[in-house]
C-alpha cells in the first residue's frame, strides 16, 4: 500500500520559517522520518509538495488511482481553498489533515479549515509528531477495512 504526503504553500522553507512555530526540522528530515517509519510498518509513502494549489488538486486527483490514503498539510490553503475542499471530497480514499502547529491556538483565520468536514480526520498542535499521528490513523483504518 502506497501512502501520499502532500505539503502546500511555504512548507518548502521548514526549518528557516518561524522555527518558533514550525518547529526546526526540515521538510526533508520530515519526510525521511516519516518514510523509515512508514517503511517499518510495510507502507510505501510518496511525498509532494507545491505552492500551487492546482497542482495539489491534480496530484490529489491522481491518488486515488495509486494510494491507499493521503497525509495532506495545505497550509494557508486550509482556510479558504474550495477547490482543494472538492478535490477531497471527489476521491475515494482517506485524506488526514495535519498541522505542525495548533491552528486553534492562533490567528482567527486560521481557526476555520475549510477542509477539515471533508477530510476522515484533524491532526494539529504535535509539530512533525502530527504527520506520525496520521501515518498511525491511516494504518489503523486500513487495519479496520481488512
Amino acid at each position: 500500500m502506497k501512502i501520499l504526503v502532500i505539503n502546500g504553500p511555504n512548507l518548502n522553507l521548514l526549518g528557516e520559517r518561524e522555527p518558533a512555530v514550525y518547529g526546526g526540522d526540515s521538510l526533508q528530515a520530515i519526510n525521511d522520518e516519516l518514510f523509515t517509519r512508514a517503511k517499518r510498518m510495510g507502507y510505501d509513502m510518496a511525498f509532494f509538495q507545491s505552492s500551487n494549489e492546482g497542482s495539489i488538486i491534480d496530484r490529489l486527483h491522481d491518488s486515488r488511482l495509486d494510494c491507499a490514503g493521503v497525509i495532506l498539510n495545505a497550509g494557508a490553503y486550509t482556510h479558504y481553498s474550495y477547490a482543494i475542499r472538492d478535490a477531497i471530497a471527489a476521491i475515494n480514499i482517506p485524506v488526514i489533515e495535519v498541522h505542525l502547529s495548533n491552528i486553534n491556538n492562533r490567528d482567527e483565520f486560521r481557526k476555520t479549515s475549510v477542509i477539515a468536514p471533508v477530510c476522515r480526520g484533524s491532526i494539529a498542535g504535535f509539530g512533525k509528531i502530527s504527520y506520525m499521528l496520521a501515518l498511525n490513523a491511516l494504518d489503523y483504518l486500513f487495519g479496520e477495512q481488512k
